[in-house]
C-alpha cells in the first residue's frame, strides 16, 4: 500500500496493487479508481464503462465535463476514443490529481485536456450554457459529497448543457439516500431520465437530458453494435439493462 501526502481537508489517497490491478482508494477500503497495468487505457470497473453510454445518445460532444477525477480512467478513453473533444475535469482533492499523474498515467493538461484543482459545485453554478456532457462522479469513501447532490446543483446541472446535452451522474443503489438523489435529478430534468445499473458492484449510471430525446429502440440498436465494434464496450448490454429498467410508462422514452 502507498499513500499519496495529504492535507489536512482531504481524505487519504492510498494506492494499492492486487493481480495486476492498480487501485486508488480515498480514506477507506473502497474502491475508487482502478487501472489494470498491462491495460492502463482501457475501463477496468464496470461502471466507468457504464458512463460510456452517453455515446448512445451524442456521439460527438464538442465539450465534456467531468466532475470527479479518481484515477483518470474515464478521461484517458475519451480523450483516445471520442474525436475532438475538450474535457474540462473539476478535482478537489490536489492529491487526488498527484496520484492520477503519478501513478495511473493521466497525460499532462494541453489542448484537449483541462484538469483544475477546485470545487466542482461551483464550476457547474458558474458555468450555464457550456457543456454537451457532463459527468458527476462526486463519491468519497463513504457517501456523495452534499454539495453535488443539492435540488439547486441538479438545477444548474441542466442550465450547463447545451440542447440535446446529456447529464450523467454515478450513484450507489445501496446508498441509503439513492432514492433522494434520484428524485432530485428527476424534477430537475422534469423526468427525462434513463436509469443504467452496473452488474457487479451495485452502482447506478443515471443518464438525465436537457431535452426529449429521440430514442427509436431500432436506431439506437444499430448504434449500439456500431459502437461496441469500434470501442471494445458491450454497448448492447448497456441498451438492454435500460429498456429492463426503464418502463416507457415512467420515462415516456421509447426505447
Amino acid at each position: 500500500m502507498r499513500w499519496v501526502r495529504r492535507r489536512e481537508h482531504h481524505p487519504q489517497v492510498e494506492i494499492s496493487e492486487k493481480r495486476g490491478v492498480r487501485y486508488m482508494h480515498l480514506g477507506g477500503p473502497a474502491v475508487q479508481s482502478a487501472m489494470r497495468l498491462n491495460a492502463p487505457y482501457e475501463l477496468e470497473l464496470e461502471y466507468t464503462r457504464a458512463m460510456m453510454s452517453f455515446l448512445l445518445f451524442h456521439a460527438s460532444p464538442r465539450n465534456l465535463c467531468l466532475i470527479g477525477l479518481g484515477g483518470g480512467s474515464i478521461p484517458k478513453f475519451i480523450l483516445r476514443s471520442v474525436p475532438e473533444v475538450r474535457l474540462t475535469v473539476l478535482e478537489i482533492n490536489p492529491e487526488v490529481v498527484a496520484a492520477a499523474r503519478t501513478y495511473f498515467l493521466l497525460p499532462s493538461d494541453d489542448e484537449r485536456l483541462d484538469v483544475l484543482t477546485g470545487d466542482g459545485a461551483a464550476y457547474v453554478y458558474a458555468h450555464p450554457y457550456s457543456q454537451d456532457v457532463l459527468m458527476v462522479d462526486g463519491y468519497d469513501a463513504k457517501r456523495i459529497v452534499e454539495d453535488l447532490a443539492s435540488p439547486g446543483f441538479y438545477a444548474a446541472c441542466i442550465a450547463m448543457l447545451r440542447p440535446g446535452g446529456i447529464a450523467l451522474f454515478n450513484l450507489w443503489g445501496s446508498d441509503g439516500s439513492f432514492g433522494r438523489y434520484l428524485t432530485g435529478i428527476m424534477t430537475a430534468f422534469s423526468g427525462r431520465v434513463l436509469q443504467l445499473p452496473s452488474e457487479r458492484k451495485g452502482n447506478i449510471v443515471v443518464l438525465a437530458f436537457r431535452d426529449p430525446p429521440e430514442c427509436r429502440f431500432v436506431h439506437l440498436a444499430l448504434s449500439a453494435v456500431t459502437l461496441s465494434d469500434s470501442l471494445g464496450l458491450d454497448f448492447p448490454e448497456f441498451l438492454s439493462r435500460m429498456r429492463n429498467w426503464n418502463p416507457a410508462t415512467d420515462t415516456g422514452f421509447t426505447l
